[in-house]
Parts: structure tokens; C-alpha cells; sequence
């Protein structure tokens, strides 16, 4: 069939012209996972040697627990968790005051006097305890705990997962911090949670860089002072 050769040396050609953009396609895409994942990169490197547990915690004078979402107006069960890990830390000295960080930007939802009565059930004296009404976001924890609540030390309470994020904002708002990253059941929440770190970490990367005011700063709070004050009267009547 006399016409055979040209077909097949047209469909090379077409294959040849379709290579270059093949080629500019997958640098493309491998380009743009570089850059979705370098954030997250950096969090695991700058993290280094300061996340670990409970046990490995170095003494500091405030635990700051972020807020993880509400059951029915209970914490859910992510967020009992982080708290139990922070109850482990003032019940073995690790910690004096509790500063608990999350959102009530409704008054139907409140996870911050949330948190704070758990912890107080749980044994740790109502004065420990200091909440922050607008940690809306990590970052907003972050620099209000420094900023409003003069923390300039603490250990960082949160799911494995989202730890090292933390860490890295915090440091980057000012506290030097240790991370204490609470383990879970390898699940789909947790699989969604890991994910979530993912457009997470670049957003982190621009507030370290950027540093802005949280959506709500306000004049400073006395709550973590007083209750490391307290602490130390305490300590000095031993």
C-alpha cells in the first residue's frame, strides 16, 4: 500500500511536535509540587530536634493549647486530647499556667470557655487557666500569646500533624517554644487533617514573612502574669 509509509511518517511527526510540549507540561507540574511542598519542607527542617512528647517536654512556664473544634459544645475528641497532654504537663510540673486559645467568634460558639472548664474538671486549678477569645487562626494564637499575653516561653500542645506549623509560627511571633505533638489513630481525620497542612504551610510561610496583626489585638491581659505570679507565691510558701 503505497500510502502507508506517509501515514506512519505523519504520526511520527505528530509524536516528535508532541514531545517539546509533554516536556514543558511535567516540568511544569514538577515545578508547581516543588513549590506546594517547600513549606511544608521548611516546617519539618526548621522544627529540628523541638517536637516530641510529654515525657521529653523541657520545663517552661506556660503550656498554650490550640483549639481543635466542638462536639455539642464539648471539646471534640482531637481537641481532649491536646488538653490531656497539657493537664500531663501541669500535673508533673512540667508547665505553672495554662493559656488556651481558640474561637468565639459567635456567641453560640464558644471553644475557649470549652477548654477551660475541661481542663479545671480535670484538676487544674481554675487560676492556671487563661483563655484567649480569638485564636482564630494559629498564627492569631500565636502572636496574641506574645503579644496581648506577654508569653515569651511555652510548651505548644497539638496533633502531630499540625505541630511543627505551630512551632514555626510561634517561634516566628516571638516564644521560644517545644513542641509536644499529640499521636492519633492514623484515620480519615487524620489523613484529612495532614492534607489540610499541606495549602496550611504556605499560608504559614507568608505570616512568618509577612507578620501581620491578628484580626483582633486589643490591649494587653494580665491573665498569664497573674497566674504565673500565683505560681511563684505558691512555690515560695513551700
Amino acid at each position: 500500500m503505497p500510502g502507508l509509509p506517509a501515514r506512519r511518517a505523519a504520526r511520527l511527526g505528530l509524536r516528535l511536535r508532541r514531545r517539546p510540549v509533554q516536556r514543558r507540561l511535567f516540568q511544569l507540574v514538577t515545578v508547581g509540587c516543588v513549590v506546594a511542598l517547600a513549606p511544608s519542607a521548611w516546617l519539618w527542617l526548621a522544627a529540628g530536634d523541638r517536637v516530641g512528647t510529654v515525657a521529653s517536654a523541657p520545663p517552661a512556664p506556660v503550656a498554650v493549647v490550640f483549639g481543635a473544634g466542638l462536639f455539642d459544645g464539648k471539646p471534640s475528641p482531637y481537641l481532649a486530647h491536646r488538653l490531656d497532654a497539657a493537664v500531663e504537663l501541669y500535673g508533673t510540673g512540667k508547665v505553672q499556667a495554662i493559656l488556651v486559645t481558640g474561637d468565639n467568634s459567635r456567641v453560640s460558639y464558644d471553644e475557649t470557655d470549652a477548654m477551660r472548664g475541661y481542663l479545671i474538671e480535670h484538676g487544674v486549678p481554675q487560676a492556671r487557666v487563661v483563655g484567649d477569645y480569638a485564636g482564630f487562626d494559629t498564627w492569631d494564637s500565636c502572636t496574641r500569646a506574645h503579644r496581648i499575653f506577654g508569653v515569651d516561653r511555652a510548651v505548644l500542645v497539638s496533633q502531630d500533624f499540625h505541630v511543627r506549623r505551630a512551632l514555626a509560627l510561634c517561634e516566628a511571633a516571638g516564644i521560644e517554644s517545644y513542641a509536644v505533638g499529640v499521636p492519633e489513630v492514623r484515620d480519615a481525620t487524620w489523613l484529612y487533617g495532614g492534607f489540610r497542612e499541606i495549602p496550611g504551610a504556605g499560608k504559614a510561610a507568608l505570616n512568618a514573612w509577612l507578620r501581620p496583626d491578628p484580626l483582633f489585638l486589643g490591649p494587653s491581659e494580665p491573665g498569664v502574669p497573674r497566674a504565673l505570679a500565683e505560681a511563684g507565691r505558691e512555690q515560695a510558701a513551700r
